[in-house]
């Protein structure tokens, strides 16, 4: 055989010999999964809950979807709370919902006056708005507590915050919300889509961190959730937005497959925010959680074991029924003590 041949003969075997090596070996298994599929509804303690539907829905527009009355152990333990009777009202506006929470018994405590944006039990809903001057008439129209003097439109030289519109309220528990509206260049496309409605869902829940390098390890590193943006806001704006002098904060956005947003608000300064209460239970007023889908539950309280979470229940907690819309549940703090109630149907 000619040279040519030879050397021609020697590549064919040898790009056989690879097809049938790529043939034998293994596949390479696939990206695991998010543990969180969902985030959503968000919860919050409320102390009358007549009083709550009336303020959400007739000046916030939101829609009630159900109301139950809940006790019994599985709800005691899941909850953290001994002898709890709940009545659990769902709201919804456009797309996200709000579960309303009032404890029948036993009472909790009452939210701190003196609470300040910058101490780490805050967090709040930001609810979009297709008009700023008239959502905040609305809110001057039912005599609503201000929580920012006014509303603020964040400065141009901020890249990533600049043009969006905010003002922070209080509802009548003195839990703080937002409204907020944003520029043409950002926030998510069904914001921009246009509506006849004022009030059009929620984007996120802000939340008060003290480290965000740990919250990226619980949120992103364990529960699987994508950072989605990321700014550093300060200025006269930014301190009357969160009514905090001398405010500079590191925000950071993440979020799952579907539902609003987790926000962490680091405040690098000032540093003088209040640390979560240790002895803080579900049924005091300042108690909010917001709720998880996760894929497969088992593995998310292993996640959360190995990374050492602090549960505020036993652990997985079975539900009889269909009385949540779930059958199974955990809750679970975060490193800065904020509750996270994980579910799984």
């Amino acid at each position: 055989m000619h040279r040519r041949g030879l050397v021609r003969a020697a590549l064919l075997a040898a790009l056989g010999a690879m097809v049938l090596s790529a043939a034998r070996a293994p596949a390479q298994p696939e990206p695991a999964a998010p543990l969180v599929g969902a985030v959503g509804p968000v919860g919050l303690t409320v102390s009358d809950m007549e009083r709550s539907v009336e303020f959400y829905s007739k000046v916030l527009t939101f829609e009630k979807l159900s109301d139950r009355e809940l006790a019994g152990p599985e709800v005691e333990r899941m909850e953290g709370v001994f002898g709890a009777r709940m009545r659990v009202v769902r709201m919804r506006l456009g797309e996200e919902e709000l579960e309303l929470t009032e404890y029948i018994a036993p009472r909790g405590r009452p939210r701190p006056a003196d609470s300040r944006s910058n101490d780490r039990w805050f967090q709040h809903v930001a609810i979009i708005v297709s008009d700023m001057d008239r959502a905040y008439a609305r809110l001057r129209q039912f005599k609503v507590e201000h929580a920012s003097t006014g509303p603020q439109t964040l400065p141009a030289w901020n890249k990533n915050a600049g043009g969006i519109k905010a003002f922070y309220f209080k509802d009548p528990d003195g839990h703080t919300l937002e409204i907020l509206s944003f520029p043409p260049d950002k926030g998510a496309p069904r914001w921009h889509r246009g509506s006849t409605k004022l009030f059009l869902g929620i984007d996120h829940t802000a939340i008060v961190v003290g480290d965000t390098e740990a919250s990226l390890r619980f949120y992103r590193d364990v529960l699987g959730l994508s950072v989605g943006g990321e700014s550093e806001n300060y200025g006269v704006e930014q301190e009357h937005l969160n009514n905090v002098f001398g405010a500079r904060l590191r925000i950071t956005s993440l979020h799952a497959a579907a539902g609003p947003s987790i926000e962490f608000l680091e405040y690098l300064a000032p540093r003088d925010g209040r640390v979560f209460p240790l002895d803080e239970k579900a049924n005091d007023m300042m108690h909010w959680q917001t709720t998880l889908w996760a894929r497969d539950l088992d593995a998310a309280d292993a996640a959360f074991r190995k990374a050492g979470a602090p549960y505020v229940s036993p652990g997985i907690v079975a539900i009889k029924g269909d009385r949540l819309g779930f059958d199974q549940a955990e809750l679970v703090r975060d490193p800065d003590g904020h509750v996270m109630e994980v579910v799984q149907r």
